[in-house]
């Protein structure tokens, strides 16, 4: 479907990629990984064609769509959560407006702009988007609520639902798990492992790519290194070849140490020259490996160690919180003990935020 050869890429005098290939078909769920600035928001943007490699070729297949979810905040305009879920194509768009301004305006039916829309399966459209934006965790009261009300998480879910709505045959997903709780991430998961088509995913979530991709695809040394299996099958490889490489490096420089050795010894005797420079010619020919060495950044740090504390760290009683009339917590009773490791769950809106500020004295207690 997609056949990246050779594709090299610089900026100001760094290489991104150099020579790299990949060969993308369809049905295939890829983990795209490597370190921050590795170049994996610039393979998709080349991918999509606002950006042109310096060598090499990208090529499409004929009619294949390609989907795109951008790890920030996308564009919203006037339209509705549901007109936003259902805006698949400019054309779509055209047409509902039409269809929209007859309703508001009980005009008389344009049966061409109907037919069409039906034909493009516009009046299946609504449904579909609503059941996907059920399984994103938006309610029934969302969908006519005009999208630039909600805040840069929800529009970011209902961009993702319109991709969704749009299946493309290619979804390009950078970060896609950054905006979901854990019950739409869970949705999202199985909803991705049933999809028809193919799949390039950015990911820093090792158990969503664990749960979805079959191969992971590592951005190093400038080159696209594929590995068949999830995140985890990634890692034991990518370590076994780790070893590989450095017990193939060792070898190399002992046979390069013989070689010069005999060079040395034996370059200055003219019974023995010509062999010495054929030494030096096999050295020149030697496709030289690479000294290995760990890319990952090394991080030093401490946190210092505070003095001990009581045994219950914190207790709220009978709290109550309220948001002008809208009341979060009515009478809500809240303890933490030394040592004891929680995870505070609830779907957004659940007002998780507005405990950890409460603890933090962040929010003033307004009653408790």
């Amino acid at each position: 479907m997609i056949s990246i050869s050779d594709v090299s890429k610089s900026f100001g005098g760094r290489t991104l990629f150099s020579e790299a290939s990949l060969q993308v078909n369809r049905q295939d769920r890829i983990g795209l990984v490597g370190p921050n600035g590795a170049g994996k928001s610039t393979l998709f943007s080349m991918i999509l064609r606002t950006q042109e490699p310096d060598k090499g070729e990208i090529s499409i297949e004929r009619n294949v769509i390609i989907g795109y979810l951008p790890q920030e905040t996308a564009a919203v305009g006037e339209e509705t959560v549901l007109e936003l879920a259902t805006a698949i194509s400019p054309e779509i768009v055209r047409l509902q407006k039409h269809i929209k301004g007859e309703m508001d305006h009980l005009e008389a039916h344009d049966d061409d702009v109907h037919s069409r829309f039906e034909e493009l399966g516009g009046f299946q459209l609504e449904s579909r988007a609503k059941k996907i934006l059920k399984g994103l965790s938006f309610r029934d009261t969302d969908f006519d609520r005009p999208a630039k009300e909600m805040s840069g998480g929800w529009i970011m879910r209902a961009h993702l639902a319109r991709l969704l709505v749009q299946q493309p045959d290619l979804l390009l997903l950078d970060e896609p798990t950054n905006h979901l709780d854990l019950e739409s991430l869970l949705w999202f998961q199985n909803y991705l492992k049933e999809y028809p088509g193919a799949i390039l995913v950015i990911s820093h979530d090792r158990e969503f790519l664990n749960a979805l991709v079959g191969s992971i695809v590592e951005i190093r040394f400038s080159k696209l290194i594929r590995y068949r299996g999830n995140f985890e099958e990634y890692l034991t490889q990518r370590a076994a070849n780790e070893q590989n490489l450095v017990a193939a490096y060792k070898n190399q420089q002992r046979e390069i140490a013989r070689l010069m050795h005999f060079v040395d010894r034996f370059r200055a005797k003219n019974t023995k020259a010509s062999q010495a420079q054929s030494k030096l010619k096999q050295i020149e020919r030697m496709d030289k490996i690479e000294a290995p060495t760990n890319d990952a950044p090394e991080i030093d740090f401490t946190f210092p160690q505070p003095r001990r504390s009581g045994f219950k760290v914190i207790q709220l009683k009978d709290i109550h919180h309220a948001y002008g009339s809208n009341i979060v917590y009515e009478g809500m009773d809240f303890e933490a003990e030394r040592g004891q490791r929680m995870v505070l769950m609830g779907a957004n809106g659940a007002v998780k935020s507005t405990l950890l500020k409460l603890l933090a004295s962040v929010l003033p207690v307004q009653r408790g």
